[in-house]
Parts: C-alpha cells; sequence; structure tokens
C-alpha cells in the first residue's frame, strides 16, 4: 500500500509543476493564449492517470487486498511505465510546439503509443486482478454478529 501512496503523492507533484511548467514557459515565450499545446494537458493527465487511479487503486487495495496476486506488480510497473512514456512525449511534443519547432519526430508519436499500449495492458492485468479479488470475495462466508 504504501508504494501506492508514494505513486500518488509522486503524480501530485509532477502534475503541480507540469502546470507550472506549462503556465511559465508559454509565458516567456509569449505563446498565443488561444494557441493549442501539448503541454496543456500535461498536468491534466499527471493528476487524472497518475494521482486519482492510483488513489483508486490504493482504497481497492485496502479493501480486498490486490498486491496478494502476483499480477499486481506487473499492472504496477507496466502502468506507471505507460504514463512516463505518454507524458513524457506529451512534455516534448508540447515544448516544441511552444519553442515553435515546425517538424516533430514521428518517433515522440511512437512512443507515447507505447505508452499507451502498456497502459492498456496494465488496465487489462488490473482488472484481472481485481475480478479475481472481488470473485474471491465473494465466495467467503459472510461473518454474522450475534445479536
Amino acid at each position: 500500500m504504501r508504494r501506492l501512496y508514494y505513486a500518488a503523492f509522486t503524480y501530485t507533484i509532477l502534475g503541480l509543476l507540469g502546470g507550472l511548467y506549462y503556465r511559465e514557459l508559454t509565458k516567456a515565450q509569449d505563446f498565443p493564449e488561444d494557441g493549442f499545446t501539448q503541454l496543456s494537458v500535461v498536468h491534466t493527465h499527471l493528476f487524472a492517470l497518475g494521482l486519482l487511479v492510483m488513489l483508486v487503486v490504493l482504497a481497492l487495495e485496502k479493501s480486498f487486498g490486490l498486491s496478494r496476486s502476483k499480477l499486481f506488480d506487473w499492472f504496477f510497473w507496466l502502468y506507471n511505465a505507460g504514463i512516463v512514456l505518454t507524458v513524457g512525449m506529451l512534455f516534448v511534443h508540447g515544448t516544441m510546439t511552444v519553442m515553435g519547432t515546425e517538424e516533430v519526430s514521428p518517433a515522440i508519436s511512437g512512443i507515447a503509443g507505447l505508452g499507451h499500449i502498456l497502459l492498456t495492458i496494465a488496465l487489462v492485468i488490473f482488472f484481472l486482478v481485481l475480478g479475481k479479488a472481488v470473485k474471491s470475495e465473494s465466495t467467503m462466508p459472510q461473518k454474522v454478529s450475534a445479536s
């Protein structure tokens, strides 16, 4: 459970720093206020995919003991690697846009795609782990209190 807490905390800090970076870089480069850059969604991706998902998984871990499954480690590391790749490429591509770089390498899209693939695999693993935990929880005898 501790690593889920630290992951959520780390994504909170990174999300805040991502928002600060976006604001300061666009201001320093006189980037148009109505112009779009992928930097504008870095902090929201970190908050939603990082902070919120890790907090939900933490709550489910507390309820179901998901980490008892051997697959849970696979979920955790693949999911976090997917976030790092996906958000990292948002950061790189967004920075290049603000700096005025016209040509963006197809490698950036490829790496971002790899990040999305890792996230998808991790989520499939997560639902396998969760489904097994819910099923085993529902087959356990319920405690009856004597009144």
